[in-house]
């Protein structure tokens, strides 16, 4: 239950008290501001609490964005304000700020701006919304309250309501595609009570089945998976727009929406190489071929925007002649289209499903996905390099949890503190040696999987301790973590496919998928504001370098079918302790506040 207090002058005949109900308010009126203290005061803590003019005139999403929106602890807008549980004691404090007697009937006259301004100053994170074409406003007079009725009539708030459920900045596909009709399908789920976590489940469960088509490696099969798959993807547009039409925003939401898209990507890519092998054909490879360069993908743009994310003097010649293209409408959709976006991307997919094979399916993929990489991340390094900025202590402290290093780096990095220079390009250098000794030994021997490997996973944790053994603040410092993901992924895949024995491959892709999962989470994480999973996640689960020293241990010591029953089990510990963990934090309440705009990859 919310409350709204109306204070302030009654308006006979006017719609609010309705509107406030209509948007699951109890109302309650007070004659001044000491009356509305006393009823706040009688508010339950745990509830919101809204304050709002009688003299209000505007559309009622208006009152809808100012009051009902979970992600603020504070939102206002002329004449609403609210306030949940978190900032109560802020408003409770402004209404005790508020003076009496002579000379301050200027302060009481709109009391709600007056609460306004007062709770900006003490920074409770109050949202002042951008209402655009909407209405809202204190009318004073009868006059006034006629040319507000004017403006309201003269705007559609449900078409400004339905117009803004779809992102603002999204692809091309998704925009021209999907968007036109998934918003309609957003507001019929909501005028049915439906939630968004139920559509981003019934999205999951819909590219389950795709995949599960997929793996019947038929061409009916096939062409079933390629339909569910965009049917699917219509889903998952919805579910935002869902969430950001009725406002039913949620941590949990927030988790599901990121991880399942992941889960639904890599297990339709699993059902098709399953498909293939019902048909003879084994692309185990590069399906896990695809999912480790997506995957890298990503960390890419994550660790870039966390290095950038609060940098000072982000400025530099690339992003300026990248604003310039922006200001020509058909590059800037074309640059989207180029890096291969999640709507570009699972288009593609469906399509080349339906109409050709898997095997075709995974080269367009890892063709397309690798031009986009290299087009994305040759961008990144030269803003890297000719802009001039400061990173931060909370960017360096970003990377070195994306690194994901475990305690064997850690002790190499403590031993090596004090020598290098921080900024310097030290860091990034030692990342992709340690990466790259090891790929070319893996790669280019002849027998890998022998104990010289596991000399070479030692040299290879040694410079991986160097690459963090100094705050990361250098210009491309954030090329560190894809360089660890890249080593350990490819490693794993490498040595399963030099097994050379059923199971092998399958099992690689179900531990990358673990360890790759335990990494998208600590991106959320930290893009929530909460930090890195606990260190002792980090070291039970051995960090990059240990887990990378543990599998090339074990494919020394063990015959081929053991090394692909080592793996499975190594998978299976993996994922039930970094789920588990991830679980039991994002159901609790230190989970951090929602991503309503997702990822566009």
């Amino acid at each position: 239950m919310s409350t709204a207090i109306l204070t302030g002058p009654p308006v006979a005949g006017s719609p609010l008290e309705a509107d406030l109900r209509a948007l699951g308010f109890d109302v309650r009126t007070a004659n001044d501001a000491a009356s509305a203290a006393e009823l706040l005061a009688a508010v339950p803590a745990q509830e919101r609490v809204a304050v709002v003019d009688p003299r209000f005139v505007g559309h009622l999403h208006a009152l809808r964005l100012a009051l009902t929106d979970p992600r603020f602890p504070a939102a206002a807008v002329p004449g609403a304000l609210t306030a949940q549980p978190a900032a109560r004691a802020a408003l409770a404090r402004a209404f005790g700020r508020i003076p009496v007697g002579a000379g301050t009937a200027h302060l009481t006259d709109v009391l709600t701006d007056t609460l306004t301004e007062s709770l900006d100053r003490e920074e409770t994170g109050l949202h002042r919304v951008e209402l655009g074409s909407l209405v809202a406003t204190v009318a004073l007079t009868p006059a006034q309250r006629e040319d507000a009725r004017e403006a309201v009539a003269a705007v559609d708030d449900e078409a400004v309501r339905l117009r803004t459920a779809v992102k603002s900045r999204d692809g091309f596909f998704t925009t021209y595609c999907i968007s036109p009709y998934s918003r309609y399908l957003a507001r019929w789920c909501a005028r049915r009570g439906l939630t968004p976590n139920q559509v981003t489940t019934a999205s999951l469960l819909t590219a389950l089945i795709a995949a599960g088509c997929a793996a019947t490696g038929t061409r009916g099969g096939f062409i079933a998976a390629g339909f569910l798959l965009l049917f699917s993807f219509v889903l998952d547009c919805t579910d935002g727009q869902l969430a950001r039409y009725s406002l039913q925003y949620s941590t949990m939401g927030a988790w599901l929406d990121a991880t399942f898209d992941r889960a639904k990507e890599y297990a339709y890519y699993a059902g098709l190489a399953l498909g293939a092998a019902r048909g003879g054909d084994d692309v185990w490879a590069l399906a896990l071929g695809a999912m480790v360069l997506m995957t890298c993908r990503h960390v890419v743009d994550f660790s870039f925007n966390e290095a950038n994310h609060d940098a000072t003097a982000n400025t530099s010649p690339t992003a300026a002649l990248s604003g310039k293209l922006d200001s020509v409408g058909w590059t800037v959709w074309v640059r989207r289209m180029i890096v291969l976006p999640i709507g570009e991307r699972w288009a593609m997919i469906a399509v080349l499903t339906a109409l050709t094979t898997p095997r075709i399916v995974f080269y367009a993929l890892l063709i397309g996905c690798a031009l986009a990489a290299c087009y994305t991340t040759a961008g990144r390094v030269l803003r890297s390099l000719t802009r001039r900025a400061r990173r931060t202590d909370r960017a360096a402290q970003a990377l070195a949890d994306l690194a994901d290093s475990g305690p064997l780096a850690e002790l190499i990095a403590g031993r090596a503190r004090g020598r290098g220079r921080t900024g310097s390009f030290l860091a990034p250098v030692m990342a992709f040696l340690s990466a790259a000794v090891l790929l070319v030994w893996v790669i280019f021997q002849d027998d890998p999987t022998s104990w010289l490997t596991v000399g070479v996973a030692v040299c290879s944790a040694l410079l991986a301790g160097a690459a963090v053994a100094r705050p990361l603040k250098g210009a491309l410092d954030w090329l560190v973590p894809p360089f660890f993901r890249a080593g350990e992924y490819v490693t794993i895949l490498v040595l399963a496919a030099r097994a050379d024995v059923p199971g092998a491959l399958p099992a690689a892709y179900g531990l990358v998928a673990a360890v790759a999962y335990h990494h998208y989470d600590t991106v959320y994480r930290i893009r929530g504001g909460t930090g890195a999973p606990p260190r002792w996640l980090v070291r039970a689960t051995g960090g990059h370098e240990g887990r990378i020293l543990v599998i090339t241990v074990l494919a020394a010591a063990l015959s081929p079918s053991g090394f692909t029953i080592a793996l499975t089990a190594l998978a299976v510990v993996l994922a039930l302790l970094v789920l588990i963990e991830s679980i039991r934090f994002w159901v609790s309440s230190q989970a951090p506040a929602v991503h309503d705009e997702g990822e566009p990859a």
